[in-house]
């Protein structure tokens, strides 16, 4: 985006397993690179600038709503696999209090998480699991 043409200074720049291709990479460089192509690539750069600006903003939104909650997410990070994030999807979607719920059957039958049991005369038929929330599912099979 600055101008810098030559591939050779250009393939200095990369970092880590990239070093070890840096023959192909400096033949990869090579080619014709226009004002009006430098003026997309930092208008695209631009705007990833200013997306994680948005993902920051929203980061701390959810810092904020999820004060009273803190307790009950980090308990809920202690399970291995699941993260601030997904311990963040739990408690929005099921919420802090448990009571609703008399067994650990119960919820996982409402988040759409029991595969089905259909067998007759030794003949398996379709387990598929049920419908519930998606956005706790996605977040519970990420965990696993």
């Amino acid at each position: 985006i600055a101008g810098e043409q030559d591939p050779e200074t250009l393939a200095d720049l990369a970092l880590g397993r990239l070093r070890a291709k840096l023959p192909a990479l400096r033949q990869a460089l090579r080619g014709r690179v226009t004002d009006h192509h430098r003026f997309l690539l930092r208008m695209h750069l631009e705007h990833l600038e200013a997306l994680e600006g948005i993902i920051g903003r929203l980061g701390e939104r959810i810092e904020q709503v999820m004060a009273p909650f803190a307790e009950a997410a980090s308990r809920l990070e202690t399970i291995p696999g699941v993260s601030r994030r997904i311990a963040e999807v739990i408690v929005a979607e099921i919420g802090a209090e448990m009571g609703q719920f008399p067994t650990a059957g119960h919820l996982a039958s409402w988040a759409g998480m029991c595969p089905g049991n259909n067998e007759s005369a030794g003949r398996r038929r379709s387990g598929k699991t049920t419908k519930g929330s998606r956005w706790l599912k996605v977040a519970l099979v990420q965990a696993a």
